[in-house]
């Protein structure tokens, strides 16, 4: 399988940054660097009066300044120093009315854009969410959500009270660069609906509450995110899907490192109309707490012509999850084909990932042992044309009957779980520890090796419902039951090269 990604588009997609020589400094527009003052007004006039004489470089310098929602305007390089600190407000009431909040920085329809420079965005997520109970408390800020008790235990206000740092709405030309951005109350990254992108070196950290995605792609097209970190509290790098009109498209992700207490690489859970063209290269997990790569429509969108290589992801609690369902009723399912995923080697632990940090992913409501990877569909709708090679698994729970199991006479008590969210968890206990497999279609896996270093009583693997399944060179290092492989179901088989432990009467069942 090719790239997805047209690198020719790379020469369309930098800031013009020599064609901004003028420079306008916030504090020549009355802008104060005391942590305290809010300089909003004098922040924005900077932005207009750039862009108003054709663009330039509306530069915050070092020093500590506090702001409200800005909006950056085309031609406009908003330039954070060394040592600046561009502080969003801590008062709720400087983003907008309850159910509305605004991103701290926003741009609508707006072209040749950028933020760069070594400075920091900081949300102030504490001091801001100690004012938005204030507000809810005084009935000053209405919402829907407060006083729900979540699964950490804590009152969780709704998203659109949180304010999130950054939202492009229908912008192109737009450059994000060695900027590092932190401590949001939402998604710390909303782009919708842009076009012809660049981030480069950017730094995202952002543990301080839930729903913090480390930037989250929505209906973007051509896109090159390379050299950044990752380390927040919710997916780190997600592409969501939010139009039935439109989708991600000819999306480049190369050389990133991604610490989360979600997934690591999502697509989705959001899929209205999908996912085309992606390639991801050299992509480094870690701590993560849900899967390294997460491939998901669920939302009748189409997952087409999907490559990611070189992905290493340790102390992350599951590998690969790809599913195919339907959580719309008024929707038909969507289509999963041509995922490539290759050369990566994935450590699941035995304890929780991301056990320690400020705001750990939610533990499952029921006990269970460690959940093995998978590729699955829904009856009549199968996911097609999935590769796998040079993929290597190491697990090291300790599962026992005891804790859950379902015997592998019984596959058909696996839930189907349709409209279900999608999660690695989603169908509770699974009779296999490495891969499960179920409504298929054109499986191979080529030089895939599976071992455990714990303790482990189920198969290996598991396929169900499955046409055409390509197994080459798949190595299992210890056989944890008889059979190893379970072939349920699977029609046009070809088995080549197997390195299967115990008698080889026992290495596979075909039913």
């Amino acid at each position: 399988m090719k790239p997805a990604f047209s690198f020719l588009v790379l020469s369309l997609m930098s800031f013009h940054l020599s064609a901004q020589q003028k420079t306008y400094n916030i504090v020549t527009f009355g802008a104060k660097a005391d942590g305290k003052t809010n300089n909003t007004a004098a922040i924005q006039q900077a932005i207009d009066k750039a862009s108003q004489e054709g663009g330039g470089q509306v530069l915050v310098p070092a020093g500590k300044f506090v702001t409200g929602v800005i909006a950056l305007k085309s031609g406009v390089n908003l330039h954070l120093a060394a040592n600046a600190v561009l502080l969003g407000s801590s008062n709720r009431s400087d983003y907008g009315p309850s159910h509305k909040a605004s991103a701290l920085i926003v741009a609508d329809d707006q072209q040749n854009i950028a933020i760069t420079g070594k400075g920091t965005i900081d949300g102030q997520a504490a001091l801001l969410l100690e004012n938005i109970f204030t507000q809810l408390k005084k009935g000053t800020l209405q919402d829907k959500e407060w006083q729900k008790y979540n699964d950490w235990g804590q009152m969780r206000p709704e998203e659109n009270n949180r304010p999130k740092l950054i939202g492009f709405n229908n912008c192109s030309k737009v450059t994000v660069k060695n900027i590092t951005i932190k401590d949001g109350l939402c998604w710390i990254q909303d782009y919708r609906g842009c076009t012809d992108m660049v981030f480069d070196s950017i730094q995202v950290k952002s543990n301080a509450f839930l729903n913090n995605d480390g930037i989250d792609l929505v209906d973007c097209k051509n896109v090159k995110l390379t050299n950044s970190f990752f380390d927040v509290a919710d997916d780190g790098i997600c592409l969501k899907s939010h139009d039935v009109n439109s989708y991600c498209d000819n999306i480049y992700i190369a050389h990133c490192k991604v610490r989360s207490s979600a997934s690591g690489l999502k697509l989705g859970t959001a899929s209205f109309g999908g996912f085309k063209n992606i390639t991801v290269r050299d992509i480094y997990v870690y701590n993560t707490f849900r899967s390294a790569i997460a491939i998901e429509t669920v939302d009748g969108g189409v997952i087409d012509n999907i490559n990611i290589q070189g992905v290493t992801a340790k102390n992350t609690g599951n590998a690969i999850f790809i599913r195919l369902g339907k959580r719309r009723a008024e929707r038909e399912p969507g289509t999963l084909s041509k995922v490539y995923i290759g050369n990566v080697k994935v450590e699941v632990p035995a304890g929780k990932p991301d056990a320690g940090y400020h705001f750990e992913g939610p533990r499952e409501l029921f006990e269970h042992n460690t959940f093995p990877s998978s590729i699955t569909g829904i009856p009549g709708h199968a996911v097609n044309d999935i590769t796998l090679e040079n993929v290597e698994i190491v697990y090291s729970g300790v599962n026992r009957k005891e804790v859950a199991t379902i015997n592998t006479d019984s596959l058909h008590i696996v839930p189907e779980n349709i409209a279900a969210y999608p999660e690695y968890s989603m169908f509770r206990e699974l009779p296999a520890w490495g891969f499960y497999v179920r409504h298929a279609n054109g499986i191979t896996m080529k030089n895939v090796k599976l071992s455990y270093t714990g303790e482990e009583f189920r198969t290996a693997c598991i396929f169900d419902d499955v046409n055409g399944l390509t197994l080459n060179q798949l190595k299992v290092n210890k056989a944890a039951s008889s059979p190893v492989l379970l072939l349920n179901n699977v029609k046009a088989q070809q088995l080549q090269q197997l390195q299967l432990p115990g008698k080889e009467k026992e290495h596979i069942e075909i039913r």
